[in-house]
């Protein structure tokens, strides 16, 4: 522990207690802290700050005092975080947090919601975080505990935010939002009511939205085909810690990682030599179309599965526990999913690195099966291996997409530092953006056009490639009847992007 940290002891009724010199606890009315529990004794344990930091010492209580789970038995240094017990008691020791530093996350639990009385409140059963000043000015995290929904938050906002309790009218709202960010502070109060209202943050104003994903009731029919259908399965967090623990920490040392970079640079450079070379055929295993399409599909769940269990598993690197994990329809075809919106709490680096833990999981399938179908002799198992590889460089290219909700698009965000890029790079692209033009938004726009453009071009060059090995296995009207939707699927999102731009002309 640093010397000369602000060290707080905090009890369990939430009360902070500053640790600057020696604090003793126990049931004795002389304690520094009185704990009123009979499993404390008398004079149980003793805290003492000394130029070295805080150390903690069991004074010969009874019942013994932990320190994280491990009972004391000599003086032992504490640190940011350490949890004490004594008896049935616990407490925490927190260092306390510049206004630039990330704070601790602040739990509103669900509970009884009071009746409308004309006063605004957020409505119970929210987390909120404040990040690292290097976050930017929107570095205050809210989330809808039940509906698993996020908002962004600047300084001012969280200084409104506070207001919102329940005791205050809107009349008075306002004057002390102008009292509090001068005459600027009643147009941030709107938006941010607006924002709150909108994601069902605020008592008596709509209802949250339900936490399991489902399509959109008044959606149009092709937006509701195209949203997913999600079953978590209990326990899927669990199961996914104990696999983190039982080695798949093993994964994120220097040597594994420096690793994985070396075989997914090589297998890529593999895969692009097999196409170029014409060592494999998508969807064609064995000479049938047939089967190579159900390898790829398979192939495709289970890079997907892949996937999204390297997202839960970097989370559970950095000390974040999945909530949500289970399995996904969309359209027909089924996947799986973790969900790692929690990493909206980790500091930017983390966030880059949990949302670019998918993507690299395809490229390390991708490159393990491209240098397996480069080592094997022609047949069966390398027309296996270059569908599964063929899949799982499909879904690298459509995760990296930065113009989907994805993970390039995540990634994108944090390293541009530009939370709701993608809205607001849309509406300036459609002429209905507020404020002055970006460049930042514009080069986005025009980037995302770019990578939509290349997948079209890849996806028809690909088809158009394979077109004539197709024609000698099944007849040409069919090969058409395959290829088209590919392009039309593939030309989605472009086509999306340019029919919102001429809509709102």
């Amino acid at each position: 522990m640093p010397s000369g940290a602000p060290y707080e002891l905090v009890l369990p009724d939430g009360l902070r207690v500053p640790l600057t010199a020696e604090v003793t606890l126990g049931r004795d009315p002389g304690s520094t802290v009185v704990l009123a529990d009979p499993a404390v004794s008398r004079i149980h344990a003793r805290l003492v700050a000394g130029p070295e930091g805080v150390s903690v010492e069991d004074v010969g209580s009874s019942y013994g005092t932990f320190l994280d789970g491990v009972r004391v038995r000599e003086p032992t240094a504490l640190h940011d975080g350490a949890r004490l017990r004594l008896g049935d008691s616990e407490l925490t020791v927190e260092r306390r947090r510049a206004a630039s530093e990330a704070g601790r996350t602040i739990v509103v639990p669900l509970g009884e919601r009071p009746s409308a009385d004309g006063r605004l409140r957020v409505r119970p059963g929210y987390a909120l975080k404040r990040l690292d000043a290097a976050e930017g000015d929107r570095r205050w995290i809210l989330k809808d505990l039940e509906s698993g929904k996020y908002l962004r938050l600047s300084d001012a906002d969280a200084r409104l935010f506070e207001l919102l309790d329940g005791t205050h009218e809107l009349v008075a709202l306002i004057g002390e939002a102008e009292r509090r960010l001068g005459p600027d502070g009643p147009t941030r109060l709107a938006r941010l009511l607006a924002d709150l209202g909108e994601r069902g943050f605020l008592e008596g104003v709509g209802d949250a939205p339900a936490a399991a994903a489902g399509p959109t009731p008044h959606a149009a029919w092709w937006r509701r085909a195209l949203e997913p259908r999600e079953k978590a399965i209990p326990g899927a967090g669990d199961a996914i810690e104990t696999l983190y623990r039982g080695g798949g920490w093993a994964l994120f040392t220097p040597t594994a990682v420096g690793a994985i970079a070396v075989l997914a640079v090589t297998g890529l450079m593999a895969f692009v030599y097999l196409v170029a070379a014409r060592y494999g055929t998508p969807f064609v295993v064995a000479s049938k179309l047939g089967i190579g399409g159900l390898v790829f599909m398979i192939g495709r769940v289970a890079v997907v599965a892949a996937h999204e269990l390297a997202h839960g598993l970097t989370m559970t690197f950095f000390g974040r526990r999945v909530e949500r994990a289970g399995l996904k329809l969309l359209l027909v075809f089924p996947y799986a999913f973790v969900d790692t919106s929690a990493a909206w709490f980790e500091p930017r680096r983390h966030r880059i690195a949990i949302s670019a833990a998918g993507p690299a999981s395809d490229a390390i399938i991708g490159g393990l099966f491209s240098l397996a179908c480069l080592a094997l002799a022609p047949g069966t198992v390398r027309d296996v291996c270059f569908q599964v590889a063929f899949a799982a460089y499909v879904g690298a290219c459509f995760n990296l997409n930065p113009f989907l909700d994805r993970d390039g698009y995540q990634i994108l965000v944090d390293v541009l530092r530009e939370p709701n890029l993608r809205k607001r790079a849309r509406e300036q692209l459609a002429g209905r953006g507020t404020g002055p033009r970006s460049t930042v938004l514009a080069r986005y726009a025009l980037l995302g056009l770019v990578w939509s453009c290349v997948a079209v071009v890849f996806v028809v060059a690909m088809t158009l490639r394979v077109r004539p090995t197709l024609d000698a296995i099944v007849p040409g009207w069919l090969v058409w009847i395959a290829i088209v939707p590919v392009w039309l699927v593939a030309c989605l999102p472009l086509a999306i992007a340019l029919y919102g731009r001429g809509r709102r002309r």
